[in-house]
C-alpha cells in the first residue's frame, strides 16, 4: 500500500515537470488561453478527460509489461534475491528525479534520451487525431503521448519492473497517473498562470525535496 501512496504523490508533487514537458501537448489539444474564450467548461472537459484516461492506460500497460518481464524471465529464487536490488534502485531513481525536480542536477535527462527511439516510431500515428474537437480523439492521443520519454514516467516503471507481478505493476502505475491528473487537468483550464506557478524555483525546490524525502524513505524501507 505505502508503494501506491509513495507514487501517487511522487506523480502530484512532481506535476511542476508535467506542466512542462506537457505544455505543447495542451495547445495542440486546444486548450490554450485563447481557445478557452470561446469555448465552456463542459466542452474541455470531455477533451480533457479523454487525453489523460489514454495517457495513464499507457502507463498501466507500460507497468504491467516491465511487471510481466521480470516476473517471466526470473525465476522465484532469482525474483526474491533481485527485487531488493530492484526496489532500492528505483528508490535511488526517485532521489534522483527529486533532484532533477528541485532543478540541482538534470542527470535524469539522459535517461530520458533513451526513449527517444521508441518515440520517434509512434509518435507519427498521434498527428491523425490532431486536432482534436472529441473524446473519441483525445483518447487514442492521450495513449500515445503516454509514451513520450519522461523521467517521471522511467521512476514508476523500475518499481514495477520490481514487483514482477503484471496486476501490481499496472496499479502502480494507475497510481503514479492519478498523482499527475490534477496538475493536468489544472493546466487544461489554467495553461497560462499554472506554468508561471510552476516555473517558481521555491516550487520547483519544494517539490524536488518532497520526492527526494519519499525515494530516502523507499530506500530505507529496503533495508528494514
Amino acid at each position: 500500500m505505502m508503494e501506491y501512496l509513495a507514487f501517487f504523490l511522487t506523480g502530484l508533487f512532481g506535476g511542476v515537470h508535467c506542466v512542462g514537458m506537457c505544455g505543447g501537448i495542451v495547445s495542440i489539444l486546444g486548450l490554450n488561453v485563447s481557445q478557452q474564450k470561446s469555448q465552456s467548461s463542459s466542452q474541455l472537459m470531455p477533451i480533457l478527460l479523454g487525453y489523460n484516461l489514454g495517457r495513464i492506460s499507457s502507463y498501466m500497460l507500460a507497468g504491467a509489461i516491465m511487471a510481466g518481464i521480470s516476473a517471466s524471465v526470473l525465476s522465484l529464487e532469482e525474483l526474491r534475491q533481485h527485487q531488493v536490488v530492484l526496489k532500492r534502485f528505483a528508490a535511488l531513481f526517485m532521489i534522483i528525479l527529486g533532484l532533477y525536480l528541485a532543478n540541482i542536477w538534470h542527470g535524469l535527462t539522459k535517461v530520458e534520451r533513451l526513449g527517444q527511439f521508441l518515440w520517434r516510431m509512434i509518435e507519427p500515428f498521434s498527428r491523425r487525431f490532431i486536432p482534436v474537437a472529441n473524446f473519441k480523439q483525445a483518447f487514442p492521443l492521450g495513449f500515445i503521448w503516454g509514451w513520450l520519454p519522461c523521467g517521471m514516467v522511467y521512476s514508476a516503471l523500475i518499481m514495477a519492473l520490481a514487483s514482477a507481478d503484471v496486476l501490481k505493476g499496472g496499479l502502480i502505475m494507475l497510481a503514479f497517473g492519478l498523482g499527475t491528473l490534477p496538475n493536468l487537468l489544472a493546466m487544461g483550464f489554467l495553461s497560462t498562470q499554472l506554468t508561471q506557478f510552476t516555473r517558481q524555483p521555491k516550487i520547483k525546490l519544494l517539490a524536488g525535496i518532497t520526492v527526494i524525502v519519499m525515494g530516502l524513505f523507499m530506500l530505507w524501507r529496503t533495508f528494514s
